[in-house]
């Protein structure tokens, strides 16, 4: 008899004042949604946090409790105010120093380029002690991984490129399918059947997006499950319920 579907979780937590002032744009927590989807880790919880290792400190151990995975995006550069490294080395108890690998890798990298590896620089090999390296195939300084927490870039370039380099050693579930219809019909009309369909698929997440499009209202329903069998019934059901109450359903890209 099936044990049921395996459900792996994550969170993300994104680092820096400049996001939360706006003048930076994230990118990093779309694709992390999406790419860890497709190894079968369902994103549950993304914080923002600013530039504050207390605040860093407090959502890492509260995440890192409740998830299989955390990924962190921002503040491990050279500057003043990259303090992802010694944050997450508070959290877990240990100290920060210069990792011997980090610093071969970015020695020889800035040999290469012929730039002077200051201290500055330095400051991008630091881990705590005894974390496991991220490779950085784009800009070489690495990323770092202490238990189930894994500390990426800020930079959307590096931050993927570091997570196609560390996917491999996620242990996933079964994947999260979605299907999107649309109608056009006000939420209203749909509420009630889209309420029993949920009791009645209580393994299928179901949920209603209104828009507006081409001059009119509707609405788009986006259920979503790790079963496969039961998404394609629900999703069935739910086009006949919006034939029923006079609506064409739509097959929506646009999830």
């Amino acid at each position: 008899m099936s044990d049921g579907p395996k459900t792996v979780t994550a969170a993300v937590i994104v680092i820096g004042d400049e996001i939360l002032s706006g003048r930076t744009k994230d990118l990093n927590l779309g694709f992390l949604a999406e790419a860890l989807n497709d190894v079968g880790v369902q994103l549950r919880e993304a914080r923002f946090v600013a530039d504050l290792e207390g605040e860093i400190v407090d959502a890492v151990n509260a995440l890192r409790a409740r998830f299989d995975y955390v990924f962190t995006t921002g503040g491990i550069g050279p500057t003043h105010d990259d303090i992802t490294a010694d944050s997450i080395g508070a959290a877990f108890g240990l100290a920060v120093d210069h990792n011997e690998e980090a610093m071969a890798i970015l020695t020889a990298h800035y040999t290469h380029t012929g730039a002077e590896f200051n201290q500055a620089r330095m400051r991008m090999a630091r881990t705590p002690i005894g974390a496991s390296l991220v490779e950085n195939p784009v800009s070489k300084a690495p990323g770092f991984r202490v238990e189930n927490v894994y500390v990426l870039a800020g930079i959307p370039s590096v931050c993927q490129a570091m997570f196609h380099s560390l996917k491999h050693e996620l242990v996933g579930g079964d994947p999260v399918q979605s299907v999107a219809i649309a109608v056009h019909l006000a939420e209203g009309t749909l509420a009630n059947g889209l309420t029993a369909l949920q009791e009645k698929y209580p393994d299928v997440g179901l949920g209603s997006y209104p828009f507006y499009r081409d001059g009119r209202f509707g609405a788009s329903i986006v259920a979503r499950s790790q079963v496969p069998d039961r998404l394609a019934d629900a999703a069935h059901e739910i086009r006949q319920m919006m034939r029923d109450l006079g609506g064409e359903p739509i097959e929506d890209d646009a999830q």
